[in-house]
Formats: structure tokens, sequence, C-alpha cells
């Protein structure tokens, strides 16, 4: 989306603080806590493809609010519908690449699938941050906003043709505890839902993937203040989306690893990560542009881990609300998030650094969680 690198900015050219466009960012993860799991329970009843058309649709409709009504209330409109969106399409996308690939027996392959289409969604940042330049100096902030507004409808096009496999697991009367009295032999929205919390809080092994996946995934938050920090390293507004190239690039690079990636233990992937918190430390004691290189270099680190993080949880989901439980992950990971906008607001790149560092001194312990039933040669 043309508007990515540049809303950041448009916040803060319009007048907003820190403070404000922090508290936008929360907003928009409350909406994404409240939405995410009824929204993946939708997904797993009603079609996983259906959702992901939806989703972007609502995307539109925020990216629309932000260009007609530009100011904080026209932009936390614009952030509800955008967290709307995303939650539609969130736990829709993982269980329907995952039901596609068990489809043809190639669920193992997962994470080398799916890190090469979170790469691909990096690598297009390329085009389009030449193209938010050429939208920001022709026609500014709306330009943009509208250019997205049109690649938000065309995406809902493609979405509605995307194939959704027929053999897909869905929940049964079976597939529920025949002594809950909620279970209901058609499968209901409600039992969908239950099917999916209940897995995750009866299967401790995937429960310590959930918190996993989510407190990665709520890192993902800093990147929404990549461009503010390229402008404290005094980089123009209109030079900003190319002056950050190298981070997406670098983070593709880092996704398309995460199959191989996937061979490390768990350990192994702490000490990545650490690793990647400590370039983090290097960026903000240095102020220079070049400390974009360091921040780049972290998120390749971290889109690695992610994916296998990911990989992780998707191998342990075992009943048929997929979409649901990655939707659960998902609102853990919607939790740390405030705590990187809180970070940010309070001490910058220093303070999201220390987030890091904790979240890799946990990862170990959480993604080793298991019961007998998980060991080797044990039956689940």
């Amino acid at each position: 989306m043309p508007i990515y690198p540049l809303y950041a900015l448009l916040f803060a050219d319009t007048g907003l603080s820190d403070a404000e466009i922090s508290v936008l960012f929360a907003l928009w993860s409350a909406v994404g806590i409240v939405a995410e799991v009824p929204s993946g329970a939708l997904a797993d009843r009603f079609g996983r493809r259906p959702s992901l058309a939806v989703g972007a649709l609502v995307q539109a409709v925020g990216y629309a609010s932000w260009v007609v009504f530009p100011g904080f209330l026209g932009f936390a409109v614009g952030f509800v519908a955008w967290g709307l969106g995303s939650a539609l399409a969130s736990g829709a996308q993982e269980a329907l690449l995952h039901d596609g690939l068990a489809s043809v027996d190639a669920a193992e392959h997962y994470a080398r699938v799916q890190g090469w289409v979170g790469a691909a969604g990096l690598i297009v940042q390329v085009p389009t941050a030449g193209i938010a330049t050429v939208l920001f100096v022709v026609g500014g902030y709306p330009a943009a906003g509208w250019v997205s507004v049109a690649t938000c409808v065309g995406t809902a096009v493609l979405a509605a043709r995307l194939p959704e496999p027929s053999g897909a697991p869905t929940v049964t009367s079976s597939s529920i505890d025949p002594a809950d009295p909620g279970n209901d032999a058609d499968a209901s929205y409600l039992a969908t839902l239950r099917a999916g919390v209940v897995e995750v809080v009866a299967r401790p092994p995937l429960l310590g993937a959930v918190v996993a996946f989510g407190l990665l995934y709520g890192l993902d938050a800093f990147e929404e203040y990549f461009p503010l920090l390229a402008r404290d390293l005094q980089v123009s507004t209109a030079a900003v989306p190319t002056a950050l190239l190298v981070i997406p690039l670098v983070g593709a690079v880092g996704a398309a690893l995460g199959g191989p990636a996937n061979r490390l233990g768990a350990g192994a992937l702490g000490v990545v990560l650490a690793v990647g918190a400590a370039l983090l430390g290097i960026a903000a004691a240095v102020p220079h542009p070049v400390a974009l290189a360091a921040v780049a270099l972290y998120y390749g680190l971290y889109r690695a881990v992610l994916v296998v993080a990911d990989a992780r949880l998707q191998e342990r989901i075992t009943g048929p609300a997929r979409a649901t439980v990655t939707s659960v992950a998902n609102v853990v990971g919607e939790l740390p998030s405030f705590a990187v906008y809180a970070a940010w607001a309070l001490g910058g790149t220093a303070a999201v650094t220390v987030l890091v560092a904790l979240t890799a001194a946990l990862l170990p312990v959480l993604l080793r969680w298991r019961t007998r039933a998980d060991e080797p040669g044990n039956p689940r």
C-alpha cells in the first residue's frame, strides 16, 4: 500500500503528537484484540476465502477515512476499520495455506512456503516505496491514500478467486466434547469458536507455541515507527520511503530463510533473536542514518524467527478450528504491541530493544513446553 511508508508522517504533519500517534496505534491493537478470535471462527465456519475478500474491503474504508477526514477522529475511524479488516484476514490466510498444503500431503513445507509468502509481501514494498514517493510529490498524502483504497479493492477481487480446499477439516459435533452442554450437532459458529479456544487452553504445548508466536508477532508493532525513526535521522519526508527500502529487503531475506531456520532448536532461535536485539541496541546508540542498516539486520533475523514460530504453532494444532486457534495467537500478539507503543513513547528504540531481549529470553522456554504425549514416540 502506498500509504504504508507515509501514514505515520501524515499523522505528524497533521499536528498529532507522538503520544497521540501511539494512542491511535493502541486503538488499532484494541480493535484487533476484540475482533481477532470471533473473526477467526467466522473463517473456520463460513470459509477462509470470503474472510480475506471482505477484510480487504473493510480496510479500504479505513484508508478512505484518512483521506476524507484528516484529523485525530478520522484517523481513529480509519484504524478501527483497518483493525477489523486485518482481523478478518489474519488466521484465515494461515489456515487456508496450511489446509491447502495438507490437501496435497505437503503440510511439512508450510514454513518454507509461508516464509516465501512473507518475503514477497516485504519485497513488494520496494516498488511501493517508489510509487509512494511519486504519489506524494504529485498529489501529496491524498494521492497515496486513494491509490491504497484502489489496491484494497483489487485485493478483494483476487482473494475471492483463490481456491479453497474442499477437504479442509470442519467443526462437527464429534469435534467438541460431548459432555459439554453447549455441544451442537450443527457445528454452529459458537461451537466453532469454542472448539478453537478450548484446544488452546487444554493443550499446554499448543499454549506455549501460541504465547511464543504472540510475543514475536507483537514486536512487529515497532515497524510502525520506522518512518519516524528515519525522520529522526534527518531523512526528508519525500525521501523516507526510499531510505527505508533496506529494511523490508533484509526482512524478505530473513523470511525466505524461515524454512531452513525451522531446523533450529528452541535455544538457537532465542540466540538468533538476542543477536537481533543487540543490533537494535547499536542502532539506538548511533544517531546517524547508517543505523538503518543495523535496524535492517535486526528485522531480517526477527522475520526468520517469526516464520519458525508460526510453523511450530501450526504443527501443534490438531483440531479443525485452525483459523480460530491462529487468531487466538494473534490476540496474544496484540498485547505486547501495547508495550511497544508505550516503550516508543517513553524511550524510543532503546526501550524497544529491551522488549526484544526479554522475548529472546522467553522464547526457548515457551517452545520447549511439552507434555509426555508430545514427546517423540508417544501419541498426541
